[in-house]
């Protein structure tokens, strides 16, 4: 169901990057949708971009491959979702063979979007 506060944003991204994220949030279960609205989320819960952000190069890189950043990522998006569980908050999901985002709550209650 969508909700009556619901807006529509338009950002222009590069198109591969755009591409790399999709696939990306695909293989963590959402769409591009759901994780800006986890990251707007986030920000807003701590009042600031939910990472460093710096003129420096990033330390996090150097000496890290690919697969760790991800398999970091994958786990501060997990861990984030725990996090909103134990405060019995709904979480933004999507649902991968119904090809839509849900909210589901503490209850195990879904609440799809656009139904």
């Amino acid at each position: 169901m969508k909700a009556q506060n619901d807006v529509r944003v338009t950002i222009r991204v590069d198109k591969d990057l755009k591409e790399n994220a999709e696939t990306l949030f695909s293989r963590l279960g959402m769409n591009m949708s759901t994780a800006f609205n986890v990251f707007l989320n986030k920000a807003v819960d701590e009042a600031a971009i939910p990472f460093p952000v710096s003129t420096k190069k990033p330390v996090f890189g150097a000496g890290y491959t690919e697969a760790d950043i991800t398999s970091a990522f994958k786990t501060a998006v997990l861990n984030e979702i725990a996090e909103l569980h134990m405060k019995e908050a709904p979480v933004a999901l999507y649902d991968k063979k119904k090809k839509q985002a849900y909210l589901e709550f503490a209850d195990g209650t879904k609440e799809y979007v656009n139904e």
